[in-house]
C-alpha cells in the first residue's frame, strides 16, 4: 500500500501531461572524466558528426556536483569576455527549445525546483531515465529526482549494456541521462579482463571501495613517489582508446533512438595525467580538469 498522500506509479503516469506534438527525445551522454584534448586526439567520427566539437568548461571538477549542474540544465560553458553571466545563462538555456523541439523554455521555466528531469516529466510529459556507471551517482543521492527509472549499472564500464535497456514508448518523448564510465580510471573496456587493468596504489583502492558504496576511504600515496611520465602517458593513451571504443557504441545508439532525437555528448570534467604534478580530478584546480568536449545535434 502507498503511504497516505502519495500516488502510486500508475496514478503518477496517468496524471502526466500529454506531450505536445513534435517534441524531441533527448539523450545526454556524459563521457565521465574525458578531457577535451583526449577527445580530439581520439578523432571519434560518429560523435563528431553531430556538429562542431567545442572546447567548453565544466562547472565543477568532480562527478557528483558536475552532474547536478548538468541536470539543472547548465551545460558546460564557454568563457566569453565582456558578457554578463545572466545574459550568458539566458542565451545558453534558450538552446533547450531546439534540443526539445519546443518553444518558450527559459531558465525560469524550472522554478521553483530548478531541476530539469521533473520539469521534463511533469510539465512536458517526458519519460525520464538515468543509467549511471559511477557509484557516487547511485540512486540514493539527491541527483535522483524527477526520474521514472534510475539505474546504477552493475559494471562501471559498459555503455553498450545501457543501450540494451533503452526503450522509446510510442507517443511519448524520452529523456535519457547516460553516464559512461569507460573514460574514467582505470580507463578499461568492458571485455578487458580486470587483471589487465592498471592498478595505482591508493587510487585503485578508493575506486574499489566506492564501488561498494563505502564512504570515507583514504588513499595512500603511490609507493616510490609520484607517477612517472611513462605511466601517465600509458593512462592517457587508455583514455584515448576508450573514446575510440565508445564512438562505435555511439553509432549503435544513433540506430536505436527515434528519428529526430537530440543528442548532447560532453563530459562532467577533465582529467590530469601528470601535468604540473597532478593526477586525476576532484580537489584539483587546473585548466585541464575543467576543460571538456561538447558536441550536439539531431540524429
Amino acid at each position: 500500500m502507498p503511504e497516505a498522500g502519495k500516488k502510486t506509479p500508475d496514478e503518477a503516469v496517468s496524471e502526466r501531461p500529454t506531450p505536445a506534438p513534435g517534441l524531441n527525445s533527448f539523450v545526454l551522454l556524459v563521457l565521465d572524466s574525458c578531457r577535451y584534448d583526449t577527445f580530439i586526439e581520439a578523432r571519434p567520427e560518429a560523435m563528431s558528426s553531430l556538429g562542431p566539437v567545442e572546447r567548453r568548461y565544466s562547472y565543477s571538477s568532480w562527478t557528483a556536483p558536475s552532474h547536478y549542474n548538468l541536470l539543472m540544465g547548465l551545460m558546460p560553458h564557454t568563457s566569453p569576455r565582456r558578457t554578463f553571466a545572466s545574459d550568458y545563462y539566458r542565451r545558453d538555456f534558450l538552446k533547450f527549445n531546439e534540443r526539445l523541439g519546443s518553444a518558450g523554455i527559459e531558465f525560469r521555466s524550472l522554478v521553483p525546483g530548478l531541476y530539469l528531469p521533473p520539469f521534463l516529466r511533469d510539465s512536458l510529459g517526458y519519460q525520464t531515465t538515468a543509467m549511471v556507471s559511477l557509484p557516487v551517482l547511485n540512486s540514493r543521492t539527491p541527483i535522483n529526482r524527477g526520474f521514472d527509472i534510475y539505474r546504477l549499472m552493475p559494471k562501471h564500464n559498459d555503455l553498450a549494456a545501457m543501450l540494451d535497456l533503452m526503450v522509446f514508448p510510442p507517443g511519448r518523448p524520452c529523456f535519457y541521462l547516460l553516464n559512461a564510465g569507460e573514460t574514467h580510471y582505470p580507463y578499461a573496456l568492458p571485455d578487458e579482463p580486470e587483471n589487465l587493468w592498471p592498478r595505482i596504489s591508493g587510487v585503485h583502492g578508493v575506486f574499489k571501495h566506492l564501488d561498494d558504496h563505502v564512504a570515507g576511504t583514504s588513499a595512500e600515496q603511490p609507493s616510490g613517489g609520484f607517477f612517472d611520465e611513462a605511466q601517465m602517458a600509458e593512462l592517457r593513451a587508455r583514455q584515448i582508446e576508450a573514446v575510440r571504443y565508445l564512438d562505435g557504441v555511439f553509432r549503435r545508439l544513433c540506430s536505436i533512438v527515434p528519428r529526430g532525437t537530440w543528442i548532447t555528448v560532453t563530459s562532467d570534467h577533465g582529467e590530469l595525467f601528470g601535468e604540473d604534478g597532478y593526477f586525476g580530478h576532484g580537489p584539483v584546480f587546473h585548466e585541464k580538469v575543467f576543460e571538456v568536449p561538447f558536441v550536439e545535434g539531431r540524429v
